[in-house]
């Protein structure tokens, strides 16, 4: 049993490990074993104790949340159906409640924090079905800004391994509150999860929806955003349908991918935790913004040295500005911008190994208009160094990225763009962590595209160092859907989740009343100033810089894209209302950044500086000029002496913003 239950903790993660030992081994889990009395209904409260879940155990296992008292979810159903006919939650019998507290601090290079504070109260409850007489559990977590629980199945007779069919966990919300949801009804499971998260009411999600998280929830004593974390060897998660709606709430279910061979959700084997499901809390949006609980519950990194992992912006080598042009001359362009600009990394897209998706497309091919060996040269030269674009089933085929992933070490590639699984299945969920592990071996960073949310893989195996899953920059070129109120939405939804390649950066600037989508040379929605503050305002280490070199020469504001950074030591949000205006500041070693953004409302914000640390600072700000409004690429610089004790009136166009940089003087 030790034998087992140490593999168990090895295989999987410390949390797990735990789980087991709380299931399956009397007493070796620290802490207060609950008393019986206690064991009917549990409570669990935050370390501020302003959050407080209560836990039932009475026959059927539920849990209700209240935030500073007042209620916000009822009570919520936890449950999973096996295909054995196997229903863990109906009628259960808790055996034990252990409880225990943690505060620690870890570090992170490549985040919003460069120090994250894990503290946290936790509640491990032992159960036994008691129809069937398996064991299972469930570990609830319940921190200042949100909560978190998951499941723990430990092997056992009949258990070994198992297909779940359902997983029955509910949020039963006490009102019809305000939402924002992000839906992909066309395509069901499948995609991309590139959408707007529209404003609506928790009602207007049906029991036929599926809507992708982050789900945004406005109650009326907090806002609360519900993901996931720690997914692996499990299937995505997504929210179904409203099952009751009426004065006193509406209750949301979980729905799972299924599994693409068409046998239930989930086929694996014992012993397994589920994903943490998670409910992120602040009192006000911006304090969603500046929370690292999707990080702090996915599991440690993994890997012993991380040292080559490096940050940074990258060129762009076609695909936004105009036609495909894949050749020698036109990757040189791009590799010299990046030179230029003092970018790190050059991604070389689609076509370079020719066709793709195609059963004889070879990742270890160049297209002959290529002469790779030239270009990688001419990048050592400039010190810029190569990514590469494969479409996800040319990698998969017969495991041609084992073979392709030494090759691109001996080349010097820094990473790799994989695109198009548009899933996450059980079978994609597993195939993001096979890659990443196997990147790993050969030093190479990813970059998923056509992806689903993040779920923390990227503190686990921080080579997976950002992924798409947001409907960006790219969509420009044929819709109008990238619109100011869309741009202002994604921070306090899909970025909750972590870090996404949106690919900031287009400088043919126009208002939205002047804008088109013609397929050609992309434009962008907002000023020269908004789309600056991107760089700001959105998380992505790696960050593609989206438009044609002709497009940033002598270009105002191209100077802001030489200095800011893509990871950063703290964030802060200083205003801002989801969907309407976002005021932040980054700190970056000794300097600050700051960025706005507004909607189509022009706006004048006062921002007190106090973020700054004392003594005189030097102020460079670029901010939209008088005639922004019309002529949506002009902005204009500014520089001056600022301290800690003033402040700055940021004078927001239509569709406008503005960004900063403080260093001391």
């Amino acid at each position: 049993m030790k034998t087992k239950l140490f593999y168990f903790w090895k295989k999987i993660t410390p949390f797990t490990g735990l789980i087991g030992c709380s299931l399956l081994l009397s007493g070796c889990v620290n802490g207060p074993v609950a008393p019986k009395s206690e064991t009917e209904n549990l409570v669990l409260l935050s370390p501020d104790k302003k959050i407080e879940i209560n836990i039932s155990s009475q026959s059927a296992l539920n849990f209700s949340l209240k935030i500073d008292g007042q209620p916000v979810l009822n009570s919520s159903r936890l449950e999973l159906d096996f295909h054995d006919g196997t229903a863990l939650g109906r009628d259960v019998e808790l055996l034990k409640a252990v409880r225990s507290s943690a505060d620690s601090t870890w570090a992170n290079r490549f985040g919003k924090h460069s120090q994250v504070r894990d503290q946290h109260n936790e509640l491990r409850l032992s159960l036994r079905d008691k129809s069937s007489g398996r064991n299972f559990g469930v570990v609830f977590r319940a921190f200042d800004d949100g909560i978190a629980f998951r499941y723990g199945l430990p092997s056992q007779p009949g258990m070994e391994s198992f297909v779940l069919d359902r997983e029955g966990t509910e949020f039963s919300f006490t009102g019809d509150f305000n939402c924002f949801a992000g839906r992909n009804e066309k395509e069901g499971f499948k995609g991309s999860q590139e959408w707007e998260f529209k404003p609506q009411h928790l009602s207007d999600i049906q029991p036929q929806s599926v809507v992708g998280l982050p789900l945004l929830v406005q109650t009326p004593v907090a806002w609360v955003a519900v993901t996931e974390s720690d997914l692996r060897d499990w299937s995505g998660m997504w929210i179904g349908g409203a099952t009751n709606s009426s004065p006193s709430g509406v209750t949301l279910t979980t729905k799972l991918a299924p599994r693409r061979e068409g046998d239930g959700l989930v086929k694996t084997v014992a012993p397994l935790d589920s994903p943490w499901r998670v409910l992120i809390i602040g009192r006000e949006p911006g304090r969603l913004i500046e929370s690292d609980l999707v990080l702090n519950l996915a599991a440690p990194c993994q890997l012993a040295d991380t040292s080559w992992i490096k940050p940074g912006k990258m060129a762009w080598d076609h695909w936004w500005s105009g036609d495909v042009q894949m050749d020698t001359a036109t990757l040189k362009q791009y590799i010299q911008l990046a030179a230029d600009m003092g970018w790190p990394y050059q991604l070389v897209d689609w076509q370079w190994y020719g066709p793709f998706n195609k059963p004889d497309a070879d990742i270890t091919h160049v297209n002959p208009a290529v002469d790779m060996a030239e270009v990688r040269r001419f990048a050592q030269e400039k010190n810029v160094r190569l990514w590469l674009w494969l479409y996800w089933t040319d990698a998969d085929r017969n495991d041609a990225y084992e073979k392709a992933f030494a090759l691109y070490e001996k080349w010097g590639i820094a990473g790799i763009k994989i695109d198009f699984m548009d899933s996450d299945d059980q079978f994609m969920v597993n195939w993001y962590e096979k890659l990443a592990r196997a990147a790993v071996a050969h030093h190479l960073m990813i970059n998923f595209h056509g992806a689903y949310k993040p779920t923390g893989l990227n503190r686990t195996l921080p080579n997976q160092i950002t992924r798409e899953g947001v409907l960006g920059n790219e969509y420009n070129r044929w819709s109008t859907r990238v619109t100011p109120e869309h741009k202002l939405t994604l921070p306090f939804t899909r970025f909750l989740a972590g870090p996404a390649d949106f690919t900031p950066g287009g400088f043919l600037n126009r208002q939205p009343g002047q804008f088109k989508a013609d397929g050609k040379q992309a434009e962008v929605q907002g000023t020269r100033a908004a789309e600056l503050a991107l760089f700001v305002v959105y998380d992505s280490p790696i960050c593609c810089v989206c438009d044609h070199p002709d497009h940033y020469r002598d270009q105002p504001g191209a100077d802001f894209l030489k200095i800011v950074p893509t990871v950063w030591d703290d964030t802060r949000v200083l205003d801002g209302e989801v969907a309407h205006h976002l005021v932040m500041a980054r700190r970056s070693g000794n300097d600050w950044f700051l960025g706005a953004m507004t909607d189509r409302n022009a706006r004048d914000i006062s921002i007190n500086l106090n973020f700054l640390g004392t003594g005189r600072w030097k102020m460079t700000l670029w901010q939209d000029a008088s005639d922004s409004a019309v002529n949506a690429e002009n902005l204009e610089r500014v520089e001056r002496a600022v301290s800690t004790t003033g402040t700055v009136t940021l004078h927001l166009a239509t569709a406008g913003g503005a960004v900063a940089h403080f260093s001391r003087e």
